[in-house]
């Protein structure tokens, strides 16, 4: 496990790096399967506009937020990971599909349409948004960045 602690008492869990990393890999794979999916609408439209870029389409901006969002998700899935204590790889990886499912629930179906809705984005989409291709994209990004933080985690 990457937590270490020195004679001081202090933790020197450096897994945040490896959530970073893997957030920023999840993020960007569940990008490429939303635009194969034909979810430029989202990436470039939903996504920029919860921070005002949007519209009109604007999928530079979109990639960047989402996969923004991607690392720091990724952080909080390495310290989910490391409290409860998770070392093996098929742990992590089934904790991927959880936490995919987490972040589909409570910040695609539920966040974001409001928060859509509060910044005027004329596209919001209804509350709650529980789209099956997003509940797809969302356990692609908990599976990858899974995957990616157990090669990552001891950085």
């Amino acid at each position: 496990m990457a937590t270490q602690t020195e004679s001081t008492g202090v933790s020197t869990d450096h897994s945040w790096k490896g959530g970073v990393l893997a957030g920023i890999a999840g993020g960007a794979v569940m990008a490429v399967v939303m635009l194969a999916m034909g979810a430029n609408g989202v990436l470039g439209g939903a996504i920029p506009a919860l921070y005002g870029l949007a519209p009109p389409l604007n999928p530079a901006a979109g990639l960047v937020v989402h996969v923004s969002h991607g690392a720091v998700l990724g952080v909080v899935f390495a310290g989910i990971v490391g409290a409860a204590g998770l070392d093996e790889s098929a742990k992590v990886v089934g904790a991927g599909v959880v936490y995919g499912i987490a972040t589909w629930v409570v910040l695609a179906a539920l966040v974001m349409p409001v928060w859509l809705q509060t910044v005027g984005f004329p596209n919001a989409p209804p509350l709650p948004n529980f789209a099956p291709p997003s509940l797809l994209w969302h356990v692609v990004y908990g599976v990858v960045a899974a995957g990616v933080f157990t090669q990552t985690r001891d950085l």
